[in-house]
């Protein structure tokens, strides 16, 4: 976010604060030790054993998530299809994994949810043949998880944006509570979609288990503090299968 009044482009902004050349601690900081961060532009491939992210800037406004438009162009369409080509190209048999700030979906209201960003990488998907096996956003101050059935396959797209500022409830004070699973009525989206689960209640964060034939996706409340570690939600995907399934090691 940049400060009402300042007169700085948000993508300078973006690229100060965490596409820094080294980890320094910026004015923005105050007197916080914290530092910029060092990914190296952004939009970028993340690789590791096992897995492959590929990360996506849809900051571009605070609602919707644009990550192309006739003002800014289409270059992370064209980095996403020739990153999912380079994925069928060599084979990769790990974990592909899609991450953007801005959810494809959200339960209790839009807030962020890019009708046009989803359609936009669709199209890109179906184009070569390549689909995530999960997706991973924030912008939605609370931790929501959805399944998305397409076709035979079964895809986690997971948000988790209550690291540690202003948790928001899913439900107008005083309405029942929502109750999962429930599935959710995306317009001009043939996939069946189902909100699995969900906490407006806690600050959280993930942990991310990859094998050679799963991947495992943990939620944790921060309240269950330094002693507690088994895992509030989770979800484990067959790398091979493209379906959810249990955890085997």
């Amino acid at each position: 976010m940049v400060a009402p009044g300042v007169n700085t482009p948000t993508l300078q902004a973006f690229l100060e604060n965490f596409c820094a050349s080294e980890f320094e601690i910026t004015p923005q900081a105050g007197g916080l030790s914290r530092t910029a961060q060092i990914q190296p532009g952004v939009f970028y491939t993340f690789e590791a054993p096992f897995l492959r992210i590929l990360t996506l800037y849809s900051n571009t406004l605070e609602d919707p998530g644009v990550i192309a438009d006739p003002h800014i162009g289409h270059a992370q369409l064209d980095y996403l299809k020739v990153a999912l080509e380079r994925v069928k190209s060599e084979g990769f048999k790990g974990a592909l994994v899609l991450a953007h700030h801005h959810p494809a979906y959200t339960a209790g209201s839009k807030h962020g949810w890019s009708e046009a960003m989803l359609s936009q990488i669709d199209a890109v998907c179906s184009a070569t043949g390549v689909w995530p096996h999960a997706v991973l956003s924030g912008h939605a101050h609370n931790y929501q998880r959805f399944t998305r059935h397409h076709g035979a396959t079964q895809i986690p797209y997971v948000i988790c944006g209550d690291g540690g500022h202003g948790l928001a409830k899913l439900r107008h004070k005083g309405a029942a509570p929502l109750r999962t699973p429930q599935a959710l009525q995306v317009p001009r989206h043939s996939d069946k979609v189902i909100l699995e689960s969900y906490d407006d209640l806690h600050y959280g964060y993930l942990r991310i288990v990859v094998t050679a034939s799963q991947l495992r996706i943990e939620y944790h409340p921060a309240s269950d503090g330094d002693e507690a570690k088994t895992p509030d939600d989770v979800v484990t995907v067959d790398l091979a299968a493209r379906k959810l399934g249990f955890y085997t090691g």
